[in-house]
């Protein structure tokens, strides 16, 4: 099964070796963390490594991904979880520390996926700079995603123009401008392609993509990807439909040649969206939890908010062909096997 599940490069030499990479991974974090704050006008905030569970705080993802789950013994055996995201946590955290409007938080969070698929991109060990920003009403609007899309991308291209002239061997790809596309758009274009085969068709067109309206419903009923309901609004109604205000940043990956996903991101739910959106997933039921009631309640700001990852952004400026060249984590064997066979070197 695990040999099926990783993409093994043609006569792939690894740019860097492990001594080297170690290094350059620690001067991309450096650089990207300080770049992203000063595009975005972000204060470094400390983040939860675990919250309690039945707060509705910790991220269900796609809504069936379970998180890894203990009890406390010093506070009444209370039921605590390993975070799988920060897209709500983070909500509260600006609500809680008083961020005033165009203000944000960004953090080095770390979170354990245990249902995660493993292959040369997925791994049980998550590594994100999560950020968020506080909004007006106003704001709410697809201007505002697209002009924090475009300052986020240029942070990512000035990085890797970095790290390319620390390293001769690295040489830059990205192409200077991000294209948008809607979800939508794509299955009209492409009728006959699943939404990853879109994705890969345009990434390949244009290097570098933002895909607004990930979760919501397309045309023909389906949807592009999963998305949970209660943090991005990808439902907002228009005439013609569903209109997202969220999306991905998809860039093509010239050592596996295919779409990579490096940042999922979106402007939050507000009461409207939250409680259609979990109408449309059939979790009303989810109105009570801490959270939600917070929302619900006007306790916390509108916001815009995402995720970067930090494995998948090393691995793609590094032209590594699997996450594990970048990050530890546990393999299965028969993958391990085959890494060795192709010059993949997992740490």
């Amino acid at each position: 099964m695990a040999r099926k599940n990783i993409a093994t490069p043609k006569d792939y030499k690894p740019l860097l070796d492990p001594r080297q990479t170690e290094k350059a991974i620690s001067k991309i974090k450096d650089a990207f963390q300080n770049n992203l704050s000063f595009e975005l006008d972000l204060a470094r905030v400390t983040a939860p490594l675990f919250v309690q569970s039945g707060t509705g705080i910790n991220d269900d993802l796609n809504a069936v991904e379970k998180p890894v789950s203990f009890s406390v013994k010093d506070l009444d055996d209370t039921p605590v979880e390993i975070v799988q995201s920060l897209a709500k946590w983070k909500r509260l955290a600006l609500a809680e520390l008083e961020i005033p409007k165009g203000g944000g938080i960004y953090t080095d969070m770390n979170a354990l996926r245990p249902d995660e698929d493993l292959d040369h991109l997925h791994s049980i060990y998550v590594d994100q700079w999560d950020w968020e920003k506080v909004l007006s009403d106003e704001e709410r609007n697809l201007e505002t995603l697209k002009t924090t899309v475009r300052k986020i991308y240029d942070v990512v291209r000035r990085v890797q123009k970095y790290i390319c002239h620390e390293y001769e061997q690295l040489t830059p790809f990205l192409p200077e401008e991000i294209t948008f596309f809607h979800t939508e758009d794509l299955e009209k274009q492409f009728p006959e392609l699943t939404p990853a085969q879109r994705e890969d068709h345009v990434a390949r067109e244009y290097g570098a993509v933002f895909i607004i309206g990930i979760g919501g419903p397309l045309s023909n009923g389906e949807i592009h990807d999963g998305r949970a309901p209660d943090y991005d609004d990808w439902s907002t109604p228009t005439s013609e439909g569903y209109k997202g205000l969220n999306g991905d940043i998809v860039v093509h990956n010239p050592v596996l040649d295919i779409a990579y996903e490096i940042s999922s991101m979106g402007i939050r739910v507000d009461k409207n969206a939250l409680l259609r959106q979990l109408e449309m997933r059939n979790l009303t039921e989810r109105k009570d939890l801490y959270f939600h009631s917070q929302l619900l309640n006007d306790k916390l700001p509108l916001s815009i908010g995402g995720g970067i990852g930090q494995s998948r952004l090393c691995m793609l400026y590094l032209q590594k062909a699997h996450i594990g060249e970048i990050q530890t984590s546990l393999w299965p064997e028969g993958m391990r096997e085959e890494c060795r066979e192709n010059n993949i070197f997992l740490l």
